[in-house]
């Protein structure tokens, strides 16, 4: 019940928050202009994952205030990237940083000092994961809010509650930010989500939680860690720069092959509703079901995007 309250208090505090960010991104140029690599054919205000943070404050305050650190400073590097755009090896040295933080707050009870790694990996990996899947209005929110409340029901204590507000500012935001969107996250939102989302991701794997819990929350991320995965390929396939954007996402292509923008959205959304779902109905405490799980969504994820061409489509470089 204290989730549900302290979540419900998130969404409150983050629909306030909305209006005042979108009049600071017009008033300090914090914007979204069209380009090449854009959907939009005007500018649109930045900063919504200001107003997402706002909300999460309100957990983190209400259970482990430590967390805050490596969220804000993902909030931070995000936002100096809308503002500036910041070199790839500025932002993926500061992605490495957060890693570090998040290991250092959320400490993982691994064998051979292998913790501190894994959580600078996946860190890095769901930064930028989040950051792919925001390419069309409510996806990054709507996949983000819904792994939210998977790891809410997977986890207890301080984790249910941070997962809590997470779910509940992203609601509140996806309502500003359904097409047409009045508001985008920008990088300081996908930062944090991808940021908040690994520290949900250790407390799966803290002390006194089974290690069964730990491997299957694996599946919660499967989506965003796979945008990232199939983006290396492809840039790879396509000889284009690694760190470089391009408009051939999985949800892209779709778009491209007659859907619409909310149905690419929608089905990224269901998908990863339907892994909350296997995930929820497992036994937390079996091992094998747990790789059984893992082993199927991460095929299933990998096998649908293959399929529309996320594997094999060349690369578009930024200029």
């Amino acid at each position: 019940m204290k989730a549900l309250a302290v979540g419900i208090a998130a969404l409150v505090v983050s629909a306030a928050a909305v209006p005042l960010c979108i009049a600071a991104a017009h008033r300090w140029d914090i914007l979204d202009r069209p380009g090449h690599l854009k959907s939009q054919r005007a500018p649109v205000p930045y900063l919504g994952g200001v107003a997402v943070f706002c909300g999460v404050v309100v957990g983190a305050l209400a259970s482990r205030p430590i967390v805050l650190v490596p969220i804000t400073m993902a909030l931070a590097l995000g936002v100096a990237d809308d503002k500036f755009a910041l070199p790839a090896s500025y932002r993926l040295a500061g992605q490495i940083g957060i890693g570090v933080l998040v290991a250092l707050v959320v400490p993982l009870h691994l064998p051979g000092g292998i913790g501190v790694p894994f959580l600078v990996a996946a860190s890095v990996v769901l930064v930028n994961g989040f950051n792919m899947l925001d390419g069309l209005d409510m996806l990054a929110g709507g996949v983000g809010a819904v792994a939210a409340a998977g790891f809410a029901i997977l986890l207890l204590n301080s984790g249910r509650i941070l997962a809590a507000v997470l779910a509940g500012s992203l609601l509140t935001f996806l309502w500003y930010n359904r097409p047409p969107a009045r508001i985008y996250l920008g990088d300081g939102g996908s930062y944090l989500i991808g940021t908040t989302s690994a520290v949900l991701l250790a407390y799966a794997w803290g002390a006194g939680v089974g290690a069964a819990t730990g491997v299957v929350s694996l599946a919660i991320l499967a989506v965003p860690a796979a945008e990232v995965a199939c983006a290396i390929v492809r840039r790879w396939r396509g000889h284009g720069p690694l760190l470089a954007g391009d408009r051939s996402h999985p949800y892209d292509l779709l778009v491209a092959n007659g859907w619409t923008a909310v149905a690419a959205s929608a089905a990224y959304i269901a998908a990863q509703g339907l892994i909350v779902i296997v995930v929820a109905s497992v036994d937390h405490t079996s091992m094998t079901a747990a790789l059984v799980v893992d082993a199927s969504i991460t095929a299933a994820v990998l096998g649908a995007a293959a399929l529309v061409g996320g594997l094999n489509k060349p690369a578009e470089a930024r200029p």
